[in-house]
């Protein structure tokens, strides 16, 4: 079957994906340190490889480089840039159901996606880069809708849990590590993300060289949250595990303080001057 073909065939209202929401539904609340879980060969197999495939490499298109202490990555945000599988699979996790699957597993009504995928996209990790743990930005800097759901889809063929990058899920006082979650191809982690769910893949990466860890990345909103998940609107707050130190600045800039437009002004900055492009070659 053709690429073109088989972007079409798929939408998630296939009868499966309301099966594995029951079978989630309880899992994800019993996750620790926080509401999580993991979805192994979540697509179909077709459809997972051609997105594998398709993947672009960071000479084939313009990557958004965070090169920074607390940060090591590639990311793209720009759909026309996707292969036409993946951009398929881009609607489909917008789709109406693919947000029931959502409110199904997670118990959180009303779900909203985001298609301009702001701080989401396809992710590139190569090696030697990495993601300290941090609590992720709690409001949308256009819509300020409240961020709710993380949904990561990993395509990483043979990957070695010694290349690290396992998506660690900490304590909210960042003393241990409660669950690890290996980015192995076609897994989907799900995870509620607020002011102290700190996560990320805090060393380095060794994975062969050339090599990369790859995902689509996409957020969640809602309008309001509960009352005990309140917190002045801020960006990314990156914490140190014990004895760690993070060079650079600490970013963690709090809508308590100012306006909205300029705390969206603060978001632009850091976005504008904390990291580069590479450009496609070729």
């Amino acid at each position: 079957m053709s690429r073109p073909e088989l972007s079409n065939r798929f939408v998630f209202d296939d009868p499966r994906y309301e099966q594995l929401a029951i079978e989630g539904e309880a899992q994800y609340k019993l996750g620790t340190p926080f509401n999580h879980m993991a979805f192994d060969n979540f697509l179909p197999e077709d459809i997972a490889e051609a997105m594998w495939q398709e993947f672009p490499r960071a000479q084939d298109i313009e990557w958004h480089n965070y090169n920074r202490p607390a940060e090591r990555k590639l990311v793209c945000v720009d759909e026309t840039k996707f292969g036409p599988v993946t951009r398929q699979m881009l609607y489909q996790f917008n789709s109406a159901p693919f947000l029931r699957f959502l409110e199904k597993v997670t118990g959180i009504d009303n779900m909203i996606a985001d298609p301009s995928m702001r701080g989401g996209g396809l992710h590139q990790t190569p090696r030697g880069g990495l993601l300290k743990l941090h609590a992720d930005f709690n409001k949308h800097d256009q819509n300020f809708l409240d961020r709710r759901i993380n949904v990561i889809f990993y395509m990483n063929k043979n990957w070695k849990e010694e290349y690290g990058g396992s998506l660690e899920l900490w304590d909210r006082e960042v003393t241990y590590c409660g669950a690890k979650i290996l980015p192995v191809f076609n897994r989907l982690a799900i995870f509620s993300p607020t002011s102290n769910t700190f996560h990320g893949h805090p060393d380095p990466l060794t994975c062969p060289e050339g090599d990369s860890r790859k995902s689509l990345a996409l957020f969640y909103y809602t309008n309001g949250r509960p009352d005990e998940e309140k917190n002045g609107a801020h960006t990314t707050i990156f914490a140190e595990r014990p004895n760690e130190r993070i060079g650079g600045l600490r970013w963690r800039v709090s809508q308590d303080y100012m306006p909205p437009v300029l705390f969206r002004a603060m978001r632009r900055f850091r976005e504008r001057h904390l990291a580069g492009t590479i450009q496609k070659r070729g």
